[in-house]
This record gives C-alpha cells, structure tokens and sequence, in this order.
C-alpha cells in the first residue's frame, strides 16, 4: 500500500449559473476575498490556506485558448455542498446575518457528536454550511 496521501484540500469548486448574483453572496455577504474574476466564467476566493473556485458552469465545459493553462474542460451543474468552519459564536453571527438578508436558513441541528451546523443555499442552489470545526473529530 502507497503511505502517501493528501494532507489537505486545497481548492473547492462550485457551479453557478450566475457569477454576478455568485459575487454578492460570496463576496458581499460571505465576506470572501475575491482573488481573480474572469469575465463570465469564474471568481476564486480566498479561505483561510486553500481557494473556493466558483465557476459559471456552461462556461468551464468550453476548452481554453491558452495553451500556457492547459485545464482540461469540466463541469458540474449547481446544487453542490461545501461546508465552512464556524465557532458557536460565529454561527450565531451567521444566522442574524443570513436573517437581515432574507436568507433562509434551512437547517439548523446538532450532530450526534454535538457539533452544531447551519445549511442556506446560495443564489444558484448550492448548499452551503457553516458547522463548527470539530465536527469530523471523533
């Protein structure tokens, strides 16, 4: 058996149907470092060490022209998941600010290890949580 493996992620993807409603919930909202945006096809935002990716779907199926950035083309639709740490107190925050917003929350439960975890979707349908860090611990 291999004894390399991964140590951390370093990049999460999501798909959007709209970059420009994707930046306000992201960027405005969230509060997300943008780091690049091209035209219509995608906005990267800093998270702590690694990178949220959040592309426009249609738009990652086209090949690229740059042959110096050979990504290959790939997709998904929305209606993905990706989960943020969050303390008790900032899951609090999180929920009076999703509530100032009209943001629904549309769940909010304990864990059976008693890790908290909120879940709203963003504009294009994904869901989005928000749980406390040592949710995975055992």
């Amino acid at each position: 058996m291999n004894a390399q493996k991964p140590t951390q992620i370093l990049e999460t993807a999501l798909y959007v149907d709209c970059l420009d409603q994707a930046e306000i919930f992201y960027g405005s909202l969230i509060g997300l470092e943008q780091l690049q945006r091209v035209g219509n096809r995608h906005i990267f935002y800093r998270v702590g060490d690694g990178v949220l990716l959040i592309f426009n779907a249609t738009e990652t199926l086209k090949p690229i022209k740059n042959l110096l950035l050979p990504v290959p083309p790939h997709g998904g639709t929305p209606q993905g998941h990706m989960c943020f740490a969050a303390d008790k107190q900032q899951i609090k925050g999180w929920i009076r600010r999703f509530q100032a917003n009209n943001i629904h929350i549309e769940a909010d439960f304990n864990w059976p290890n008693g890790a908290r975890s909120i879940y709203v979707r963003d504009p294009a349908g994904n869901s989005i949580e928000f749980s406390e860090p040592w949710l995975w611990n055992d």
